[in-house]
């Protein structure tokens, strides 16, 4: 789905210009929202009609319009979007007046907003590119904001609202994951301010225990309901590290999520279930091993995940660099070649997926090679922190605009699954090297950095940790969903 893009300003002599932003949004440029959407039939008519009767008269003002720094060419390109820009005009209680609309007019040249909405397969990177924005302005999104929203989280339905300035460099930016939870990113002089808006809701503990018969998705949705979808995708993302779902579930695994579930006031004493929000605590037991988090905050609105001992969940790698369907080759240093029919090393781990299936970068990095290689066919190499080096191989295509020298973040699509060079279906070979030397990338597992309970904090952690792991109970021998 393509974005829509409207015009904004600041405040004009009629009023304000702008995008139709959420209730109870706030800021500067990101808080302007416009009223036309409240305005009656009669007055959007009023407003629209207006606007075409100033079309002829704007276009001779250009003495006007030189005082207020627009051009006469400028004026006329602006008259062509009226029809976009009228609907904004704020103040439908008053008769339009000509310096008025033409101020609104030339205020409403100052900023540019984008809408979009993240579409299945997505990544906000992918989706933000499609929507135009260059990667240094995606890297500052995903980095000022990663404290309030992990973007691993993002999925189908999310929504976003972009401000660009005239220069197309970024004003502030605008992310709706539900009708209760909402995230800012505003540009304040040379710093940025980011934060997490919340309606207004009240919110009960609720858990959900299980066992898992097929899939962990299926397990989650069976007991706690279809509408709990964002459930499933939420607990798996918490140890994206340390688990790949698609491959490390296996029947008789054991899962536990305590989290809140969500109701808006509807007066008189009525409310309104708005599905679950944040997990609070999460454990899994099973055949790849037994995990748990909580959910702590160091500081207010700044929280994350952490094992029982005080470590973020978050590591430096990811567990696998896309959704597979089957791992066809493990790591190893004898393996007979499928194409050449010999005995060769095979220092890497191959995943089979469906053509066109999105691979992301397994941790942040920059782009060393993004090319032709041999039997290696279209490949991407990502140069990581601390020695390692990250390659994907075999691909159908890169990501647009990929290019040597760009940085790249944790889960960012830098290209897609293909058959290209020497390979007998579509599959990529991962493969990670370690001061220029292969490592197994199923073996890895590398801390991410500055991702430790602060000294001060561990009391309060540990009081956090064992009141919420203590809800959830032993391992559950029976499912369960039901309310704390």
């Amino acid at each position: 789905m393509s974005a829509r893009q409207v015009f904004r300003s600041g405040r004009a002599a009629s009023g304000q210009v702008g995008g139709s932003i959420e209730p109870g949004q706030r800021g500067t440029a990101a808080g302007r929202r416009t009223a036309f959407g409240h305005a009656s039939a009669a007055g959007r008519t009023r407003i629209a009609a207006a606007a075409a009767l100033f079309v002829a008269p704007l276009l001779s003002w250009v003495p006007l319009a030189g005082a207020a720094g627009l051009s006469a060419g400028a004026l006329a390109a602006t008259a062509s979007t009226l029809a976009a820009i009228a609907p904004a005009i704020h103040d439908t209680s008053h008769d339009l007046n000509a310096p008025g609309l033409l101020a609104a007019l030339v205020s409403s040249q100052s900023e540019r907003v984008i809408e979009g909405r993240i579409e299945p397969s997505d990544t906000i990177a992918k989706a933000l590119t499609r929507d135009g924005l260059a990667p240094p302005t995606i890297a500052v999104i995903q980095r000022q904001l990663k404290s309030n929203f992990d973007f691993r989280r993002a999925h189908a339905g999310h929504t976003y609202r972009i401000a660009l300035d005239p220069s197309g460099a970024l004003v502030s930016f605008y992310y709706k994951v539900s009708p209760t939870e909402h995230y800012w990113l505003e540009r304040q002089g040379k710093s940025w301010r980011a934060w997490r808006e919340e309606a207004d809701v009240r919110r009960e503990q609720r858990k959900v225990t299980g066992v898992v018969a097929s899939s962990l998705h299926d397990a989650i949705d069976d007991q706690a309901g279809l509408q709990n979808d964002r459930l499933a995708q939420d607990f798996a993302g918490i140890f994206a590290w340390d688990l790949d779902f698609s491959r490390g579930v296996q029947p008789g695994d054991q899962y536990g999520i305590l989290y809140e579930n969500t109701f808006a006031p509807q007066g008189q004493g009525r409310e309104r279930p708005l599905g679950p929000g944040r997990i609070l605590a999460a454990q899994y037991r099973g055949a790849g091993g037994d995990f748990a988090a909580v959910y702590y905050e160091t500081a207010p609105g700044e929280g994350g995940y952490y094992r029982p001992d005080g470590t973020s969940v978050q590591g430096a790698f990811l567990a696998a660099p896309l959704n597979f369907s089957r791992i066809t080759s493990s790591f190893s240093y004898a393996r007979f070649h499928p194409i050449l029919h010999r005995t060769r090393p095979h220092l890497g781990v191959d995943y089979a997926a469906p053509i066109g299936t999105p691979i992301w970068s397994v941790a942040n990095g920059v782009v060393s090679y993004a090319g032709w290689m041999n039997g290696y066919g279209r490949i991407v190499k990502i140069q990581h922190a601390d020695g390692y080096e990250s390659y994907y191989t075999h691909l159908s295509r890169f990501a647009n605009d990929l290019h040597v020298g760009q940085p790249v973040q944790q889960k960012q699509v830098i290209g897609f699954v293909g058959a290209s060079g020497l390979a007998t279906g579509p599959h990529t070979c991962f493969r990670i090297t370690k001061d220029g030397s292969y490592v197994d990338p199923l073996r890895l597992r590398v801390e991410g950095r500055g991702a430790r309970i602060p000294q001060d904090q561990w009391a309060a952690f540990k009081a956090v940790r064992d009141r919420r792991l203590g809800a959830l109970g032993p391992a559950p021998i029976i499912a369960t969903d039901e309310a704390m």
